[in-house]
């Protein structure tokens, strides 16, 4: 009982103090300000997502595969070392990587795409790898008992039980792209970055706040919805959201 009653008090405390911020923002005008930037707001988290979109989604078709290639037992004396090579896009601060980039290609979106589409590779990698080798001998040696080639057992048996690994690579580093993206914004690529340091550079807290705050729901609601795919995708017994 006496747990009860802590929730429930908890559970005031905060509709009380969200009301109170309610009645605060609205009477110091704050709304207002946070208003008067949504049309940029709109704008310019269409350029964060079709960012994030584009490097993500080739992070994910090159990462797999290359998760699967240096998951082969033929590989298995490089690939430690090509995992390390991937590991310079998390060890170098991702601003350098961006800086890089625009050394060699320029302003723009492209080298902000190449940039992130570093940054964000290695997670899947990773998982990918770790998912792989981390499947049950026995079942490779079941499936291999039955007569499945190569190619049926990394289909029909292996990968279904990587699934939740991968998809948990896939959720961490869309998840770091999404709050990289706004530094994409000092190398001309746009995005929520252009009201996050414009606001810091005129000391603009409202705009700072009018970037951040899309930019951080983002990052939230991308990892839900790969959540939501992963616990569609992902079979039922390798899945222990599903358990």
């Amino acid at each position: 009982m006496p747990t009860l009653n802590l929730s429930g008090a908890m559970r005031l405390l905060v509709l009380v103090a969200v009301f109170m911020a309610g009645i605060w923002s609205q009477s110091s005008g704050v709304i207002d300000d946070f208003i008067f930037y949504l049309p940029d707001v709109q704008f310019l988290a269409v350029q964060h997502l079709w960012l994030t979109a584009i490097s993500g989604s080739l992070a994910i078709l090159v990462a797999i595969p290359l998760g699967i290639l240096l998951s082969r037992p033929s590989m298995a004396r490089v690939a430690e070392s090509a995992m390390q090579v991937l590991n310079v896009g998390t060890t170098i601060p991702t601003l350098a990587v961006l800086a890089l980039s625009m050394s060699f290609l320029g302003i723009g979106t492209v080298p902000a795409v190449f940039g992130l589409f570093v940054a964000t590779l290695l997670p899947i990698t990773r998982n990918t790898y770790t998912g792989l080798k981390g499947v049950s001998p026995a079942l490779k040696e079941a499936a291999a008992g039955i007569g499945m080639s190569p190619g049926q057992r990394l289909l029909r048996v292996e990968l279904p039980n990587a699934l939740y690994v991968i998809f948990a690579g896939i959720r961490t580093a869309l998840a770091i792209n999404v709050g990289t993206v706004p530094l994409a914004f000092l190398i001309g690529a746009g995005g929520l970055g252009e009201l996050i340091f414009t606001g810091i550079d005129l000391y603009d807290p409202v705009m700072m706040l009018s970037g951040a705050i899309p930019t951080a729901l983002l990052a939230v609601v991308v990892d839900m919805l790969i959540a939501i795919t992963a616990f569609l995708v992902v079979p039922r017994g390798v899945n222990p959201a599903r358990a």
